[in-house]
């Protein structure tokens, strides 16, 4: 099926549709948001401080209103996205590269390789994610980066889970016993004839994955726990809006609805893909 005609099945769902056009739209923002920003994001004035929505006061209309320290909040809204989103979808490659391959290699094998790596598995579970992201935090201090890696390290049980039970039936099946037959290495096996039919399953984990990640990111900046207060994000706009939510609701705000639509928007996208996705409910897809 060409990529047109998997849109056009992807668009019939016009729930679908507003969800990946509400994607599109943020994405679309994060990446040309040099060339949309009406203001510097970083510029402050303390006469601007806590404007509502609308002001017109020295160079233009604050259609957002402005933070705390004057600075404009739709700008600082567009320049967050590109983190958010960068956070959301580095994170997980990272977690998907992590659980798919153990997933394989647990589903292949079931000696003493497969059944460690399931004990590791449970243990990860076992973990809460803030004790960790705690630890990581007061160990390496808070930058992009680690954030990055403590979201992927944290997050891929739920891949390895799925890919580790469709490898368990895929590997008893002809074209498998096959390959081996010809001498296949176990990694080319693995490789070329397990991860192209569990590639279905990840896409879908992962685009919901993403929205895990924006809120996840959201929650631990909130906290002081993500990025650096100098890095703007929608979790840091939010922790700045916080104690002006009585008179100045719009800090707070705003960022709140941009990851509550961002969140929607990716959720209506991964479920339209695993409907599409999903041999047995693309049956009675109506």
């Amino acid at each position: 099926m060409s990529a047109l005609a998997f849109l056009r099945r992807f668009c019939r769902s016009w729930i679908a549709a507003t969800g990946l056009a509400v994607v599109v739209l943020v994405v679309f923002v994060a990446v040309f948001a040099p060339y949309l920003m009406p203001f510097n994001p970083d510029a402050q004035d303390i006469i601007l401080r806590l404007r509502p929505p609308g002001s017109n006061f020295g160079e233009g209309v604050h259609l957002l209103g402005t933070d705390a320290l004057g600075r404009d909040v739709l700008s600082r809204l567009m320049i967050s996205a590109r983190v958010s989103l960068l956070i959301g979808f580095a994170s997980v490659v990272v977690s998907g590269a992590i659980g798919v391959t153990l997933g394989l290699v647990m589903g292949y094998d079931d000696r003493w390789l497969g059944r460690g790596l399931m004990a590791l598995t449970d243990i990860q579970l076992a973990v809460p994610f803030l004790v960790l992201a705690l630890a990581v935090v007061a160990v390496l201090g808070p930058s992009l980066i680690n954030l990055i890696m403590v979201l992927g390290v944290t997050n891929w049980v739920q891949y390895a889970r799925v890919v580790r039970a469709e490898s368990l039936v895929l590997k008893n099946r002809e074209f498998v016993h096959a390959a081996r037959a010809l001498g296949a290495s176990t990694i080319r096996i693995l490789w070329r004839h397990l991860l192209p039919n569990v590639m279905s399953s990840v896409i879908v984990i992962s685009s919901l994955q993403v929205a895990k990640m924006i809120l996840l990111e959201s929650s631990l900046s909130f906290l002081g726990l993500g990025v650096p207060a100098s890095i703007p994000t929608w979790g840091v706009m939010i922790a700045d809006g916080r104690n002006y939510v009585a008179n100045a609701w719009w800090v707070a705000a705003t960022p709140g609805i941009a990851i509550f639509l961002t969140v929607i928007g990716i959720n209506l996208v991964g479920d339209r893909l695993r409907d599409l996705l999903d041999p047995k409910l693309r049956q009675v897809e109506t």
